[in-house]
């Protein structure tokens, strides 16, 4: 039983890899891609549905599927994508442990500087464009974040509102970013260059936390957005 078992896994993987990047799908279309036939294919979207990876996607009828039961479409649900997420995360911190073990540590970071500047890169425009008042800034920079996906959101805190945290419910490297830090603290470092004053790192979803929280001091002078943080200065002229 074991001998079979094995390549039925297999199997039912490379069909919830194929719902996840090319769903809504069909059977029939998975059967076409995999040279199966449509009864195997739905023998594995029956498991598959069983274990509550993939779901039933609602389509309109189209002219041409109105005689008949039309074709199922199937998705892949939260809990499927995340399979393959952590199937991703897997390969990358794989990639960096040997990047750091071949190449040292200073490699990580500027790895992590450099995928970090790519994300700054999207999101500067309309942070920019908010003008340079930090509480301006930190709104618009929610907002780009929400767009990518991060969840994010922002809240007063101090009797004055002297602060702002902004939160983030969602990380797309929180799972590798528990073994490698420097994916935080490289985007931590962006945030202050994007707002033009020095952040702090709260909490974040990588060390078991429900949100990533960085604090935004307001009631101080704040630096020209941009312009590195006084810790990397001071670097830079010895």
């Amino acid at each position: 039983m074991a001998d079979v078992k094995e390549p039925e896994s297999g199997t039912r993987e490379t069909i919830l890899q194929l719902i996840i990047e090319r769903g809504p799908i069909t059977a029939a279309n998975l059967a076409q891609l995999l040279y199966l036939t449509p009864a195997a294919v739905r023998r594995h979207i029956g498991v598959l549905e069983e274990d509550e990876l993939i779901e039933v996607h609602e389509t309109l009828p189209t002219s041409r599927a109105r005689r008949g039961r039309p074709a199922r479409h199937y998705v892949a649900t939260l809990e499927g994508q995340s399979i393959l997420k952590n199937q991703y995360s897997a390969i990358a911190i794989d990639a960096l442990d040997f990047i750091r073990d071949e190449l040292g540590t200073d490699m990580v970071e500027a790895f992590a500087t450099a995928r970090v500047g790519e994300l700054e890169e999207r999101l500067r425009p309309e942070v920019d464009a908010a003008g340079d008042e930090p509480t301006q800034r930190a709104q618009a920079l929610v907002k780009k974040l929400s767009d990518e996906g991060y969840a994010a959101s922002l809240r007063t805190v101090g009797p004055r509102g002297y602060a702002l945290q902004l939160c983030q419910g969602h990380c797309p490297v929180q799972q590798v970013a528990k073994r490698f830090p420097e994916l935080c603290e490289a985007e931590t470092e962006a945030f202050s260059r994007l707002l033009g004053v020095h952040v702090q790192r709260l909490a974040t979803l990588a060390s078991g936390d429900h949100v990533c929280t960085t604090h935004i001091p307001l009631l101080i002078q704040s630096r020209p957005a941009g312009t590195p943080s006084r810790a990397h200065a001071t670097e830079g002229n010895q």
